[in-house]
């Protein structure tokens, strides 16, 4: 395993994380079992990084984790968020509503404790900034976790520059994780250069896209009533037809590196910089063995512009999530 540092923290992580989402929630039907052996099959791979939150499968995923979590403690880096609530506790993007106060924070630290069955947690992210509290209200607060040993480091997760740098005066931000892949680049110029200049990590979830760039997305295997993606724009008609052709060209290129798209595609990520710490997520022992393969690709100067060149081909179509969860992302 090779490892990154986080931030300023001094904290040395497994450059590829593990991203935990999918196993409770999102991306179609459920299995534990497959779940726990792979969470097991991360720490053997000497991944250290695990990253989940109360929202997933309103606090589900952090329960199933603490099964594994318990006696391997002092070998997992743990991520977890807060600041969704769901409407009369039904977990559904319906129902989901932002609350960073800090009498929410209050009240979430310590169900994710709860569940996690640990007394600390080790990356605490304001999973989204509320925008009817100040940011340095619930970094404020959140701080006040860090002073009671409940947390070690805070993290934000899709924010704003300015947000960034407000949040970074009250109290030191490990980490901001935000999505990034070949067909997210919203982080690239003013985001990254704010972390950069301010020696915080960047933590991209979703670096295969939500699975676009595996090349193994099609409208049949999204057709899961679970699976939320086919109601995201760049899953649908004519965007996702484009999106297609694209990961098809991809996985060629993949193909003569002789590595998969996956592989391709996470290896990008983490050529962007030795600051940033991906975390793509999977349910499946199979697919966690690929993605950790990726840090055996390198790629040079040359193969990283083939690479803009064929995304420029296909120019990326459809917005990342619906509108709904777009307001939700969007902080000025």
């Amino acid at each position: 395993m090779k490892f990154r540092k986080l931030g300023n923290t001094g904290v040395k992580l497994s450059a590829i994380g593990l991203g935990c989402m999918g196993m409770s929630m999102a991306y179609g039907d459920t299995d534990d079992h497959e779940s726990l052996a792979t969470l097991e099959k991360s720490i053997d791979l000497g991944i250290n990084f695990w990253d989940t939150s109360d929202a997933y499968g309103n606090g589900k995923n952090e329960e199933l984790l603490s099964k594994v979590l318990v006696p391997n403690r002092s070998k997992i880096f743990l991520a977890t968020k807060f600041g969704f609530r769901f409407r009369d506790g039904i977990a559904s993007p319906a129902n989901a509503m932002i609350d960073g106060s800090p009498e929410w924070m209050k009240q979430a630290i310590d169900l994710s404790l709860q569940r996690l069955k640990t007394d600390v947690i080790d990356l605490y992210y304001l999973h989204r900034v509320d925008k009817n509290i100040p940011i340095e209200e619930s970094i404020g607060a959140m701080a006040d976790l860090v002073k009671e040993g409940k947390v070690r480091y805070l993290g934000l997760s899709e924010a704003s520059p300015s947000t960034i740098k407000r949040a970074n005066e009250v109290h030191p931000i490990a980490a901001l994780q935000s999505e990034y892949s070949l067909l997210t680049r919203d982080v690239e110029g003013s985001i990254l250069n704010t972390t950069r200049d301010l020696g915080i990590a960047l933590v991209p979830y979703s670096p295969l896209s939500r699975g676009l760039m595996t090349n193994m997305i099609n409208a049949e295997n999204l057709a899961v009533a679970s699976d939320l993606r086919k109601s995201f724009p760049r899953f649908q008609g004519e965007s996702f037809q484009n999106n297609l052709k694209l990961a098809d060209q991809f996985a060629a290129l993949a193909h003569e590196k002789n590595c998969t798209a996956a592989q391709l595609a996470i290896a990008w990520v983490l050529a962007q910089g030795e600051d940033i710490i991906p975390i793509p997520g999977t349910k499946r022992q199979k697919y966690l063995i690929e993605n950790v393969k990726a840090l055996e690709v390198s790629l040079n100067e040359s193969e990283l512009n083939e690479i803009e060149k064929l995304v420029k081909q296909y120019p990326i179509s459809g917005e990342r999530y619906g509108e709904g969860f777009m307001s939700q992302v969007i902080d000025k």
